[in-house]
Parts: C-alpha cells; sequence; structure tokens
C-alpha cells in the first residue's frame, strides 16, 4: 500500500513523501485519514528537531509521519485485532500516549500520523485505549476535538480552596472570572469555547497584542453568542492601553478567579500573577521552546493569598470522549477554531509559516489539491473558481463558519493529489 505523507527528516526538513507501508501486522489498523489540523506543537518539533524530546535521535535516516489532530477511516484490520474494529468506522487517536520514552503518534514513529492519506495504527495505540471511535457527522469536527481536549484539561487542572475548611475544589470556579492572556490563537477560542459551553464561566476577558487576529477571534466567537449562554465576554488589545493590568483589575472587579496563559511570555505569567485574586490559579498552558525560560512572582501572594501556578499539556482519552459528548450535545461548536483549509501539497509551506502565526485553526484535507485558502476569503477565491463560489455560499449561511455541508461539497468537488 503506497502512502503520501509529511514526513520530518530533520530540523527544518520537513516534506511531502511518497512511499510504500509495510505490510499490516495482525495486531495493527489501515487508516485512512480525511482530516489533520496543523498545531503549534508540531512546528516546534519541526523547528527543534532532534533536540525536541518527542523527536527520535535516527529521524534522518528514519523520517516520521507528523500531524496529530487526525480523523479518519478504519480501511483494514488485522487478523488479530478485537473485532470491534471494523472496515468503514470513523475513527481519531489520542496522540498523548504517556510513554516512559515521551514518543507519541505525530512526532516518534515512521508510520502512523495525521499528515497522510494512509497510516498504520500501530499495537501500542490499541493497547492504550487510544484509538477511539468517532460517530459523529463529517471529519472536521473530530479533528478539533485533540486541541479542545487539551483546552478541557486545562479546565479541568485548574483547583480552588475554601480556606474555612481546607478543602479543594478541582476545575475552574464556576460561575467565576476568566483571562485568557495572550487567547486570540485557536487555542484560546478553544478556551473561550469551553468557558461558556462546559465550565459555566461568568466572565471572560481575552487579551492580544494584534487588533486584526482579536476582531477575528470574535468574529468566530462573537460577545453576543457568549451572552446567550449566560457570559459576558470581552476582547481587549493590550497595546491600545497605557496600563493593561489596572484595565484588566478594574474589568474583573479586582482580580480573576483563574488566569490562563496561553503565550509562553514570562511578561504574560507576571502579568496573570497581577490580575489574579485570592485564591486566584494560574494555568500556564502554553509550552516554551526552550529549557530555560525563566518568570517572576510575587511569592507574598504565594502565601497571603492563596493564588498558585500550575501548567496542563495534553489530555488524556477520557478528555477526548468527554469533548466528543460536549460537541455532539452542540454545546461547543468545534468550527469556531477553523480559520482555514487546505490540501495535502500546501500542508509543509503552511507549517513552515507557523513562525509567524496567523489566523486559528488551519484545517488540511489530506486527500485533496486546493491551496491554502482563509475560510472568510472564499468569497474571493470565488471570483475564479466555481468551486470555491459555491462553497462561499454555504459557509454565509452557517454564519461565516465551516460546516458538515461544506466539508462534503468540498470532498465530493475538490481536485485530488
Amino acid at each position: 500500500m503506497k502512502t503520501k505523507a509529511v514526513r520530518l527528516h530533520g530540523a527544518m526538513d520537513l516534506r511531502l513523501d511518497e512511499f510504500e507501508l509495510p505490510a499490516l501486522g495482525e495486531k495493527e489498523i489501515l487508516v485512512h485519514f480525511i482530516t489533520d489540523s496543523l498545531c503549534a506543537s508540531t512546528y516546534k518539533a519541526v523547528k527543534l528537531g532532534t533536540d525536541h524530546k518527542r523527536v527520535p535521535p535516527d529521524v534522518a535516516e528514519n523520517p516520521v509521519m507528523v500531524g496529530h489532530e487526525m480523523c479518519g477511516v478504519i480501511a483494514e484490520v488485522g487478523s488479530a485485532v478485537d473485532p470491534k474494529w471494523r472496515i468503514g468506522q470513523k475513527i481519531i487517536i489520542q496522540t498523548a500516549l504517556k510513554l516512559e520514552s515521551g514518543y507519541d503518534p505525530g512526532y516518534s514513529y515512521p508510520y502512523i500520523g495525521g499528515a497522510s492519506t494512509y497510516a498504520i495504527v500501530p499495537e501500542l495505540v490499541l493497547e492504550r485505549n487510544c484509538l477511539i471511535p468517532y460517530e459523529g457527522e463529517g471529519y472536521f469536527k473530530a479533528s478539533m476535538v485533540e486541541p479542545l481536549a487539551c483546552c478541557y484539561r486545562g479546565f479541568l487542572g485548574c483547583y480552588h480552596t475554601d480556606y474555612t475548611t481546607y478543602t479543594r475544589t478541582d476545575g475552574t470556579k464556576r460561575g467565576g472570572r476568566l483571562a485568557i492572556l495572550g487567547g486570540s490563537g485557536p487555542m484560546g477560542l478553544g478556551c473561550v469555547e469551553l468557558a461558556y459551553g462546559f465550565a459555566e464561566t461568568s466572565q471572560v476577558v481575552v487579551t492580544g497584542r494584534n487588533r486584526a487576529r482579536l476582531d477575528g477571534a470574535a468574529a468566530k466567537c462573537p460577545p453576543a453568542y457568549a451572552k446567550e449562554k449566560g457570559c459576558e465576554l470581552i476582547y481587549l488589545c493590550t497595546t491600545e492601553l497605557e496600563d493593561p493590568v489596572a484595565k484588566l483589575l478594574e474589568l474583573s472587579d479586582g482580580g480573576f478567579d483563574d488566569v490562563f496563559v496561553m503565550a509562553p511570555s514570562a511578561e504574560l505569567f507576571q502579568m496573570a500573577e497581577q490580575i489574579c485574586r485570592e485564591d486566584g490559579c494560574i494555568n500556564f498552558f502554553a509550552g516554551p521552546p526552550q529549557h530555560d525560560l525563566q518568570g517572576s512572582l510575587n511569592l507574598y501572594r504565594i502565601h497571603y493569598d492563596g493564588i498558585h501556578v500550575l501548567g496542563t499539556g495534553g489530555s488524556i482519552p477520557q478528555d477526548m470522549r468527554d469533548v466528543l459528548k460536549l460537541i455532539e450535545g452542540n454545546a461547543i461548536r468545534p468550527a469556531a477554531l477553523i480559520s482555514h483549509i487546505l490540501g495535502m501539497n500546501a500542508y509543509v509551506d503552511t507549517m513552515m509559516s507557523m513562525a509567524t502565526p496567523s489566523g486559528a485553526k488551519k484545517l488540511c484535507y489530506t486527500g485533496l489539491d486546493i491551496p491554502l485558502i482563509a475560510i472568510d476569503e472564499l468569497d474571493e477565491w470565488g471570483k475564479k473558481d466555481p468551486l470555491y463560489a459555491e462553497l462561499a455560499g454555504i459557509v454565509r449561511k452557517n454564519g461565516g463558519l465551516w460546516c458538515v455541508e461544506a466539508e462534503e461539497y468540498l470532498l465530493a468537488n475538490a481536485p485530488r493529489i
């Protein structure tokens, strides 16, 4: 079986390759991937190469498939695989395997990664219960489950303490105030959706330094929609303010119960401490690319105000199952995270451009040959190609968000690689 896959050969050496997959083992599953969403975590691995903890030292000789936000269909099942897995079944993968080696699909293995037309799910993924069935419509929603599950784990990882009894309650504060610093990107939008769709947050303030990106985020997750969910949602451009900390304290009536830091910045970390109220929880959500990033903290506030710091990364299989239920119940909208679509031939260039973040999630249709296209620019593309004109009309009917109807039309009519 031949596959086309984006593989990492070394630091900043990412290629779209065509090659033969090995024969399927009796405890393995062949998957035909349809979608894979690009992630900044992959870019970190591309940038660092073998200096990244998940990239094997022999990647130059044995390149690894990338992509870990995938959805596909089972194409073949090994003879000794549990019969619950069947050909034609849609699946997603929890790629954070929690192995002692730190290795994960999409970073570490030659034959399993979402940026591929076909890949082999190895026995260890099945053993760890990390292959998850998807029974929903389409494919794109399922490709958003992995990033949303990371955000979901962030909410669960926070905690608060009643100091009259020293009773600890896990999770962000119900009915509380949440700041999402540096939150105009896709993971920030995921946290916004979960704040009013899951965590019952009363106020969310999203900060950013780029007005255009914040406006784009507000178009995907509008304050009016949040208000319908019982949440006050505010977008704040800190570069337009003389004193951002003072403004955040004013908006939050003295401080936030929970603060997510979505960019690996010592400056944002210090701001997070300054805007916490008593018993405030700071989640340093962003993963720094360097190993020695230092930040300062007011130790007085740790002791006397009970503020606390943690960091969450990745998720577990149950998180993904929980997020699937939230999606199926229409509590959260995965389409709000998607700003662009692309085909496999545009994958490498799009990944390399992540050095300068733009938009939100970029969703790759691995079997298609289409350029990188912003969803809000489909009308413009439609002037040159009727395919995109039709897609623009479908998306317009759906409030500007990507949808199952648009996906089905694209898969049926777009050129294939």
